[in-house]
């Protein structure tokens, strides 16, 4: 919104009071309401209200309309959900990082798996059953990795705020002493971590905002962002740098790297591809279930890991190459009617590029591993049109107390 532009005051004015039921949950984890629209009493008017939960009455206070809907703040729930619990972070509801602190985690399964469903639904237009979420065996102190931030100190002191973003806001950095999802070990370096910034600050070493690193790797903690590290899943010990893109929930990954190779294997291929294997999880995790395994990634510094690791774990059947994002398979050798494709791709999903040659690969089967059911269900839609069926719908909690989940599908060629 320009400086001088003023707000749009329909339906609500800025700062007026309403009281309404929560209906459901959003997939971005806000609470959902609809009232009486004030223009048209027969009409209804979609409210947004964060953290609310399905069945409360709440009191909101609105402070933005859009065209199909406003957006609330909380200001009272007058009659709670059975459900609703007290968060242990005191921070909740004021740090943007959490939005599920204040509901039951059994509750907080059963609403991400139905959003999958109706992802599914809405998104690719199939209804299909979805598997109960498999849940994290750790719900707190679980998060390997965590990236505080910091803006461009002005006079704070030793009271410079580092943290996350602030709720509804995208530069408000709130200050966290203590993060509630980060293992202790992250939490026990993270004072000294502040110390050393704002020691820095007050000296006048930042004359702009940064982020910091804390990345815990069984039990070691490293803020050096080139540093080698070591994470170990199941009997697997897995190098890569701790900059670099690794899962940040060790608690859950024996089991989900274990089923994601399972339903690669169901599919009876004797090969298996892991499209973007980074240092290897996938890839080396699923490779005794293969004749051999090959994994691509188009960062060459991924590939070296991978090929390291492979190698430090004694699996000789697994290669690694990497692929130009032109030609991802160019030079595979597995037959595609014995082949599975395992892919893993970043947040918004596989670009057109990349499934047009998986396609023309035309391998037997796919698993997809998402961290955005959203773009994974988008995604969906090309491969049914591409003659893939889909034969089943996982989703993990990689993300307990968060909106986040992981989500599994895998695809049969017809």
């Amino acid at each position: 919104m320009g400086r001088n532009k003023k707000p749009n005051d329909r339906p609500f004015a800025y700062h007026h009071e309403i009281e309404l039921e929560i209906a459901t949950l959003t997939n971005l984890g806000v609470g959902l309401g609809r009232v009486p629209h004030p223009d048209d009493p027969a009409g209804k008017w979609v409210v947004m209200v964060p953290f609310t939960l399905p069945g409360e009455r709440v009191r909101a206070r609105v402070f933005r309309n859009h065209k199909n809907f406003s957006e609330a703040d909380l200001v009272a729930v007058l009659t709670p959900s059975p459900k609703r619990i007290a968060p242990p972070c005191p921070l909740f509801a004021r740090c943007g990082g959490c939005q599920y602190q204040n509901l039951a985690y059994d509750e907080q399964l059963a609403w991400k798996r139905r959003q999958v469903e109706e992802l599914l639904k809405y998104m690719a237009g199939i209804e299909f059953h979805v598997a109960p979420v498999i849940g994290s065996p750790v719900e707190y102190g679980y998060r390997s990795k965590i990236t505080p931030h910091f803006n461009a100190p002005r006079g704070d002191g030793p009271e410079l705020p580092i943290g996350f973003l602030r709720q509804g806001t995208r530069f408000d950095i709130i200050d966290v002493p203590r993060c509630e999802i980060a293992t202790a070990p992250i939490n026990a370096r993270l004072e000294e971590s502040r110390a050393n910034v704002r020691a820095k600050a007050a000296n006048g070493d930042y004359q702009r905002g940064g982020t910091l690193l804390l990345r815990d790797a069984s039990g070691h903690v490293t803020t050096n962002y080139d540093e080698i590290v070591t994470e170990t899943v199941g009997d697997l010990k897995l190098k890569f740098l701790a900059r670099d893109f690794f899962q940040n929930n060790p608690f859950i990954l024996p089991a989900f790297t274990a089923y994601a190779r399972d339903q690669a294997a169901a599919s009876g291929a004797r090969f298996m591809v892991d499209a973007y294997c980074g240092s290897g999880l996938f890839a080396l995790t699923a490779a005794p279930a293969f004749e051999k395994v090959a994994g691509i990634e188009i960062s060459e510094s991924s590939i070296i890991f991978a090929k390291q690791n492979a190698a430090a774990n004694g699996l000789v059947n697994v290669t690694f190459q990497a692929g130009d994002a032109a030609a991802i398979f160019a030079g595979l050798t597995f037959p595609a009617a014995d082949t599975v494709v395992l892919i893993d791709p970043p947040r918004k999903g596989c670009d057109e590029a990349f499934l047009k040659q998986l396609f023309t690969y035309g391998p037997r089967a796919v698993v997809y591993v998402s961290c955005d059911p959203a773009t994974q269900m988008r995604d969906l839609k090309s491969f049914i049109a591409a003659g893939y069926e889909l034969t089943t719908v996982q989703p993990f909690d990689l993300f307990p107390q968060t909106r986040h989940l992981e989500c599994v599908i895998t695809l049969r060629k017809i």
